[in-house]
Parts: structure tokens; C-alpha cells; sequence
């Protein structure tokens, strides 16, 4: 979910239209040394203060949208410079690992003929590399030259952007690295939330997936409360959700609570029952789905999977995830600054400690334990921790 915003986010906030715009013309002027090059150089800093770089002094700043990724342009508009900040915690802007800042560039901008480049200098920066390669953007094409790398603090790309890369532009950009300096900042968190016995709870009962959104799950909603969550929750719940207000946020959570995901979750089990699934021997079962349905190798183990849990626990095999996911909205909501009601708040809590519970009562009931494990597998050892804690508390 977040990868996708984040794409959005480097597409909408200004580096699309930035990169677009340095192909206009072409490059020319003598190549410099790198000392020459800082000699000429001011600092430029992000809004919020996390990151300082020296550019050329003749450079304007350009309007990212993100209060800690900074954008440069030279005068001329043929080249420009953009810094790319993923705080490692507390921001909704996160990313997993470098790889997925990589996987980001390349998609977003269409990288192409990508190939590896000098890995310059920076300070405070590890795990680094740096490739060039060619980009479109908003209908045009260019050259990029980005240094990936992490600190402590965040998870980097720094490109430069032209219309051709060559020695004058590496050497401009190394000169610029040299300047780097990263000054971590806390975020502002506005809430009011006390992380007592009973959230810690809530927090429980869907900390995995707080886990691959790159949150924090031993924090309320997972993020801090400020203007920057606020927005973008407001964002993506009406992309995901379709919740604009307080009556479509009601009426998302009663749907999850009466129906949910898992109406169409015992369809598409019943449809399998039906086409004869349950009479295959469970090591043929992916083979059966890949030669009578279309679907990839991935999507069969999947199918294999819940249809196993169908059988073992019923219609419910999967309350255990929507009503979980109810407090997950919930948490939202309280992000989006869409006012909270503590009726509907008590309502999924109470479905899912009772989910819970019936996991060790009636087997026809799910306890979120396999649920969890369902959703991903890798994080299995957190899962158990986490339910575990939920069974206790």
C-alpha cells in the first residue's frame, strides 16, 4: 500500500515535472574540478531542516511537496538536483529497505539502460552505490545519475538530472556529496493518545501490518499525529476507502464489521469446494488450481493456503483479520483527524478478543494467529509475539 504512495507521492510532488523540465535544453560549458565546482556552491537546505547539500549558487529551490526531500534547478533549467529523504521511523513517507528506494526510482521515472557509476563520497552515508541511467517524465527523457545509500536516520537517493550525464555533471554531484549533511529531527506528534494496557491491545491485534507498512506498532495509529499524517491519511483513506467524512467512515466500518472481506473470502472457498478441490489429496491441490484456473503459481499456493484454513475453521476462517482491521481503521481515522466515537471504537475491539478467545474454545472461530501468519509469512515469529500478548492482556 505505502510502496504505491510513495510512488505517487514522487510522482505528484514536483520531481516529475523538475526531471521533465531539464531536457529542454542541451549542456555545454567546460567540465570543472570538483574543488572548482564547490568554490561556486551555496547551501540548500529541506524544509524541515533534516538535510543541508551545496549546489551551485545561481540554483533554485523547487517545491517538492515533502518537507524532507529537497529540489534544485539551475537558471537555465537544464539540469536540476533532487535529494530524496525515507526516515527509517515515525514518517508515513517509508520504504522497507534501499532496495525498495531503487525499485521506486526505477519504476516511477521508467528507468532504462541502467547501468553502475562512480560511487562518490558522503558523509555519515553507508551501504552506498550509484548508476546512471535514462529516464522519462511527464512525456519527456533524459539522464539521471543517483547515489543510493543509508544512515542511521533515513534511507537516501540523490540524483542529478539532465539531459545527457557526463563528467562535468558527476563531478558537479560529487562536489555537492562532499557537502552532505544529515541533521535528525523527532516529528511533531500531536496526539493525545495514552499507550496504556488496553491500546497497546488494539495495537496487538494488527502490529503486523503495521510492521509492513514500515510503522511502529508500540505507537498509537503507528505514526506520529501531525499535519504531514493528517493529509495523507486523508488521502489514503479516500483512495483506498472511499472514507471522505464521519458518515463514510461509519458506514466502511460497519460494512468490515457486518460483511467484510470475508463474504467474498467464503464465495470464492465454496466456488473451490464446488469445482473439487476438497476431494484432492493436499499436495495436489496447486497443481489442480493451476490446470482449471488462470492464475500464477504465487496465486495458487495462496488459494491452497485459505482453502486450507476454510476447512479448518469454517465461514470465519478470516473474521479474525476484519476485525482487526477495523481498529486498524479506526487508528486511521484518529490520523485523519476524523472525529472518533467510542461506541463504534468498543465494537471491533470486543469481535476480536472474542475471535481471539474462540481460537482455544471452538474451532469453527479464528483465532488471529493464523490469520496473521497468513498475511505474511515472514514475520512469523512477531506474529505469535503479538497474538500471544493479545491472548494476555
Amino acid at each position: 500500500m505505502y510502496a504505491k504512495k510513495c510512488k505517487k507521492l514522487l510522482l505528484c510532488a514536483g520531481a516529475a515535472v523538475m526531471l521533465a523540465g531539464t531536457v529542454m535544453q542541451g549542456c555545454g560549458g567546460k567540465t570543472v574540478t570538483q574543488e572548482e565546482a564547490l568554490a561556486k556552491m551555496k547551501e540548500f537546505t529541506t524544509p524541515d531542516g533534516s538535510v543541508s547539500i551545496k549546489l551551485d549558487e545561481s540554483w533554485a529551490t523547487e517545491d517538492m511537496g515533502v518537507d524532507f526531500w529537497l529540489g534544485a534547478q539551475s537558471s537555465s533549467g537544464r539540469d536540476a538536483v533532487i535529494v530524496m529523504q525515507f526516515p527509517k521511523a515515525g514518517s508515513v513517507v517509508q520504504v522497507e529497505d534501499l532496495d525498495g528506494v531503487k525499485d521506486l526510482i526505477n519504476e516511477s521515472y521508467a528507468m532504462t539502460d541502467v547501468a553502475d557509476a562512480e560511487v562518490p563520497t558522503v558523509p555519515g552515508m553507508t551501504n552506498m552505490t550509484a548508476n546512471t541511467g535514462k529516464f522519462t517524465a511527464e512525456g519527456d527523457s533524459g539522464e539521471l545519475y543517483v547515489i543510493y545509500g543509508e544512515t542511521d536516520y533515513a534511507y537516501y537517493a540523490l540524483m542529478y538530472a539532465s539531459n545527457k550525464i557526463g563528467d562535468k555533471q558527476i563531478t558537479s554531484m560529487k562536489a555537492s556529496c562532499s557537502s552532505f549533511v544529515e541533521t535528525p529531527i523527532e516529528p511533531e506528534d500531536n496526539t493525545t493518545v495514552e499507550i496504556t494496557d488496553t491500546v497497546r491491545w488494539f495495537n496487538a491485534s494488527y502490529a503486523v501490518l503495521t510492521e509492513v507498512n514500515g510503522w511502529d506498532y508500540n505507537r498509537f495509529a503507528g505514526a506520529p499525529a501531525n499535519d504531514e499524517t493528517k493529509a495523507i491519511q486523508q488521502e489514503s483513506l479516500k483512495e483506498w476507502w472511499d472514507v471522505t467524512d464521519r458518515a463514510s467512515a461509519d458506514e466502511t466500518l460497519t460494512w468490515i464489521l457486518d460483511e467484510g472481506h470475508r463474504a467474498d473470502f467464503v464465495e470464492n472457498m465454496s466456488y473451490l469446494k464446488e469445482a473439487g478441490l476438497g476431494d484432492v489429496e493436499a499436495d495436489g491441490r496447486k497443481d489442480f488450481i493451476l490446470e482449471n484456473f488462470d492464475v500464477t503459481d504465487e496465486e495458487a499456493q495462496g488459494y491452497v493456503d485459505s482453502y486450507a484454513m476454510y476447512e479448518e475453521f469454517g465461514d470465519n476462517a478470516i473474521a479474525g483479520w476484519d476485525y482487526c482491521r477495523a481498529l486498524n481503521l479506526m487508528s486511521f481515522y484518529y490520523l485523519a483527524d476524523i472525529p472518533e466515537r467510542n461506541d463504534k471504537f468498543l465494537l471491533p475491539s470486543q469481535k476480536s478478543a472474542e475471535a481471539s478467545r474462540s481460537g482455544h474454545d471452538n474451532r469453527h472461530h479464528t483465532p488471529v494467529l493464523h490469520v496473521k501468519i497468513h498475511i505474511s509469512h515472514k514475520s512469523k515469529a512477531l506474529t505469535v509475539l503479538c497474538v500471544d500478548n493479545l491472548f494476555l492482556l
